[in-house]
């Protein structure tokens, strides 16, 4: 089931699904690779399912839900997320390692990716314990009469949860745990390119938690179309999804003959405005950090900096020194900070995107190739481009790779227009000395979040999601919870 390099390095995650309470293979004993991004090898493998284990997996979420008093006994919600929780907790070690095999995030920033993620088990048990799920608004006047009434929440049914890779254990519990607290059933579909976050979730509700069979599966496949039956199935009534526009699209389209709720977390290009005020040696370095960090495999990563035309030359010479000095490496070393792309593919779709710019026009800074000491592993150089036309490829498509893009500006209004200027709107950072001007920027950003002055918009207690064609609904505080529940609107006598 395991495989183990030694007592700090590669580990292969469990490579069994769950369906119905039971861990599995498929049927035919087919398999797929999982490959370590910094090595390129083949670290282990996971069952390759098949659209008839999807549709089994489905239909025990969904007898789970019609026949079973998951929905209805909220204790015992609480008691089996914070069993998960604490078993989560003991395997948190483990779970680090299977992250760091199958992404190849640095191991020194994997606290978003393994702790984080854990505590908001508990969390979701805690506050979904505290929500009313009966409300009385009053007495509301008639034509026949006051009558009184009350709100109730009702959990959506069964869930199908489609993740990506990027950071794929934190958006496996992101996208299950309120949903399951919440009192619905879920199938959870984990990313090709990461099974082993989501097989090791299943393994661990089913050995060490009281959650009955059916109630979480989890389907394992190397196959577009396993998903795609997911999105597209009468039983399931809710879709959440991470990932590309490209494919939200096609989830939408799949879910539309059944209307199914959707929720869709998709791409991003984020611009952050630097006011000609600011201070560029204190903001711009962070921004430089953010690109790399996850080597740029961040849906809500600011990659457009947009710099006043009189702070230009300063600007590019702080994102330049920072870049220049980020150290790129094995994602098993401490201190490496940046480590590969997701896979080859991943990594030429970049190094691609930075070419088209330099072709349209843009001043290539620092980077734009694989790095000369690093000839093994998926690595990209931290890349900065300048001289960027707002309006070509780069500029616009989301690269998702260690690039920052800048383009010069001459006002507030002409800045503000350049990052309205992209079919997404996920999120935005604006850096000033005057707080109040900064906010007056972010409130005419078309984005669903903001960053001002390197203060963090993202938290479990705050709604995030994105406006235009980065999603649809939102995740995170009362107002992400209340998206896996239908309000039932009742009227009775006073």
């Amino acid at each position: 089931m395991t495989s183990v390099q030694d007592d700090t390095g590669i580990l292969a995650g469990d490579d069994r699904m769950l369906i119905d309470g039971e861990l599995q293979h498929t049927s035919s004993g087919a398999t797929f690779d999982v490959i370590h991004p910094g090595s390129e090898e083949v670290v282990g493998l996971a069952t390759d399912g098949t659209v008839s284990d999807m549709e089994r997996a489905i239909g025990a979420a969904r007898r789970a839900f019609d026949t079973t008093e998951w929905s209805r006994d909220v204790e015992f919600r609480y008691h089996c997320l914070g069993q998960l929780h604490e078993a989560l907790t003991r395997n948190m070690e483990r779970l680090r390692r299977i992250v760091v095999t199958e992404v190849g995030c640095p191991i020194g920033v994997t606290r978003s990716q393994i702790e984080e993620p854990i505590d908001e088990v508990r969390h979701w048990a805690e506050y979904g314990r505290g929500f009313d799920y009966l409300q009385d608004t009053g007495m509301h006047p008639t034509v026949m009469g006051p009558a009184r009434r009350l709100l109730h929440f009702d959990p959506v049914g069964v869930v199908g949860a489609l993740t990506p890779w990027n950071v794929p254990f934190y958006l496996n519990v992101a996208e299950t745990m309120p949903a399951l607290m919440a009192g619905n059933t879920v199938v959870l579909k984990p990313a090709q390119l990461t099974p082993w976050s989501g097989s090791e979730l299943g393994r661990i509700v089913a050995e060490e938690t009281d959650i009955p069979p059916g109630v979480f599966n989890v389907v394992l496949s190397n196959a577009n179309e396993v998903g795609a039956a997911l999105s597209s199935d009468p039983r399931v009534d809710m879709i959440t999804f991470t990932g590309s526009t490209a494919t939200g699209r096609a989830i939408l389209a799949a879910a539309a003959p059944t209307v199914k709720k959707t929720m869709l977390e998709l791409g991003g290009k984020s611009a952050h405005i630097v006011l000609d005020d600011a201070d560029v040696s204190a903001s711009l370095p962070m921004a430089a950090v953010m690109a790399c960090v996850m080597s740029g495999q961040s849906c809500i990563l600011p990659s457009r900096i947009l710099l006043p035309r009189s702070r230009y030359d300063e600007g590019i010479a702080v994102l330049k020194a920072t870049m220049e000095s980020f150290p790129v490496g094995d994602p098993w070393v401490a201190g490496n900070m940046q480590g590969p792309q997701i896979s080859e593919t991943q990594r030429q779709k970049v190094l691609g995107l930075i070419t088209d710019g330099v072709e349209s026009g843009a001043t290539l800074i620092t980077g734009g190739g694989i790095p000369e000491n690093l000839p093994t592993g998926y690595y990209t150089q931290p890349t900065l481009l300048g001289n960027v036309d707002p309006d070509s490829r780069v500029a616009q498509e989301e690269i998702f790779g260690p690039v920052l893009t800048v383009t010069a500006y001459d006002t507030d209004d002409e800045a503000i227009a350049i990052a309205n200027n992209s079919i997404y709107g996920l999120s935005g950072e604006v850096s000033s000395a005057d707080n109040d001007r900064a906010l007056a920027v972010a409130r005419r950003m078309r984005t669903g979040s903001v960053t001002v002055n390197g203060k963090s918009f993202f938290g479990i207690t705050s709604p995030f999601g994105g406006t235009k064609q980065s999603g649809l609904g939102r995740r995170n505080g009362t107002q992400g919870f209340e998206e896996y529940l239908e309000i039932k609107t009742i009227g009775l006598p006073g």
